[in-house]
């Protein structure tokens, strides 16, 4: 827990924000080695703080048929060596209650996926692991949500609790992000994050050849999102990146390619850093509202 707490503190305190970053899913133990090595070299030029992530199961996948990455024992494994080779902390998701304890002894944020936002015995088991804990706003929730999933985790023992806009289903296949809720986020009284590639999924909105569908996405209005973002001043991004998105298994339509990373994030600090969007974690927004 103590751990935890430093880390909850650092990131709280990081400018102009912090960064979660990754491939979407464990592809190899060699990608993600890779991956984790470049990005860690372009965030550690740039002074950002870094959390490395990647999924180990893709439980929510379009179709049955769907790559969802090596499972749970093996991915943990992998996540533990990109750690520990480069002093990186890990964020990771659960899907069930019961995978919240081994994923605890190794990840040092826990996600709750978005469609599992609101599910009480999810998020006081992510709590008890004492780690930090990342909860995604669901794609069909008002932002007010948010504080009620908040209040479960720290009702279960655990204050580290960040919340993360993903956008809203505008629709059938397509999502929105309004800008409004990074600010009605903040009244769960804890960091914000924004997930500036998810948010441009268009679920189920791609036709595949022979049949079925499958997310598609607007990988080149990503800028666009994190721009918003930032101006906005929330406390930290989540961004899936990917050396080859074209070729990823998971997503791709939706990760930004690793070449950019860079460049992009260059532009972003230097709009955090003139911005005045930046607020403290609580503001009252009472008196406006009348």
């Amino acid at each position: 827990m103590d751990s935890s707490v430093a880390l909850f503190n650092q990131l709280k305190n990081a400018e102009p924000f912090f960064l979660l970053a990754g491939p979407n899913v464990i592809e190899s133990e060699e990608h993600v080695m890779k991956m984790a090595k470049r990005i860690k070299d372009v965030t550690s030029k740039l002074g950002l703080k870094l959390v490395f992530k990647s999924s180990f199961d893709k439980a929510n996948r379009t179709s049955s048929k769907s790559f969802r990455g090596p499972g749970l024992e093996e991915g943990l494994k992998i996540l533990e060596k990109v750690k520990l080779t480069y002093d990186l902390p890990i964020v990771t998701d659960v899907h069930e209650s019961s995978q919240c304890e081994a994923v605890g002894r190794v990840a040092d944020i826990i996600q709750i996926p978005a469609f599992l936002c609101r599910q009480t015995d999810l998020l006081a088991a992510a709590a008890k692991t004492g780690k930090i804990i990342n909860i995604k706003k669901g794609q069909f929730c008002a932002p007010s949500v948010m504080v009620n999933s908040a209040e479960k985790v720290r009702l279960a023992g655990n204050q580290n609790v960040m919340v993360c806009e993903r956008g809203t289903m505008f629709g059938y296949n397509d999502l929105i992000v309004d800008p409004r809720n990074f600010e009605w986020m903040r009244e769960a009284n804890c960091p914000v994050v924004a997930d500036v590639t998810h948010a441009l999924q268009q679920p189920a909105g791609k036709k595949l050849d022979g049949g079925g569908v499958a997310s598609g996405g607007l990988r080149e209005l990503i800028p666009c999102i994190a721009r918003t973002s930032v101006v906005v001043g929330v406390d930290g991004l989540f961004m899936e990146v990917h050396d080859d998105p074209l070729s990823a298994p998971v997503d791709g339509p939706t990760q930004w390619p690793l070449r950019h990373l860079e460049e992009l994030l260059e532009e972003l600090i230097a709009i955090a850093r003139v911005s005045k969007g930046k607020r403290p974690f609580k503001i009252d927004l009472t008196p406006f509202r009348d």
